[in-house]
């Protein structure tokens, strides 16, 4: 280890070099930390997102992040697509799911000029099941920036409303 002589050898140091850019409670860091109760089933839920994400690359080179959150009316999705163009993404909205597909160009550059090699290219596909009916007719996407925003509105009828009681 080249910092050794600075750091020492103590599994706190080590923790920093390997972890860099996260905070670790120590017992004299001033501030209280905060308890919270383990989740095992959390823990899982994480675990199977990410093999399912895996399984579904497949042939893909690569899977952009993209979030999806829900808000009274409709649903929002969110997609990181840096460098693509309109015309290089598809979208589908069909029975309650949410398809986004398209290809990223590989660089010109030859591979024995590269140092490191983080961005991926190739084709992609990402697929989400909403968990509410929506209304296929009024979805919206915009590109900009390099992240595609799909907002998707919920059917009439999914819609939640507040029955006042008599």
């Amino acid at each position: 280890m080249r910092n050794e002589g600075k750091l020492g050898r103590s599994h706190y140091n080590l923790w920093t070099l390997a972890y860099p850019d996260e905070h670790r409670q120590s017992c004299y860091d001033p501030e209280p930390m905060a308890l919270t109760r383990w989740d095992p089933l959390r823990d899982l839920l994480a675990l199977q997102e990410r093999i399912e994400r895996l399984a579904d690359a497949g042939d893909a080179g690569w899977q952009p992040p993209v979030d999806v959150y829900e808000a009274s009316d409709r649903y929002i999705v969110s997609a990181e697509l840096p460098g693509l163009t309109r015309e290089a993404i598809e979208l589908h909205v069909h029975d309650g799911q949410v398809t986004i597909r398209g290809q990223r160009p590989a660089s010109q550059v030859p591979c024995e000029r590269y140092h490191r090699v983080e961005r991926g290219h190739g084709t992609f596909s990402r697929r989400f099941t909403l968990p509410s009916p929506i209304d296929a007719n009024r979805v919206s996407a915009d590109l900009k920036d390099g992240v595609l925003t799909v907002v998707i509105p919920k059917a009439a009828g999914a819609v939640p409303r507040r029955i006042d009681v008599s």
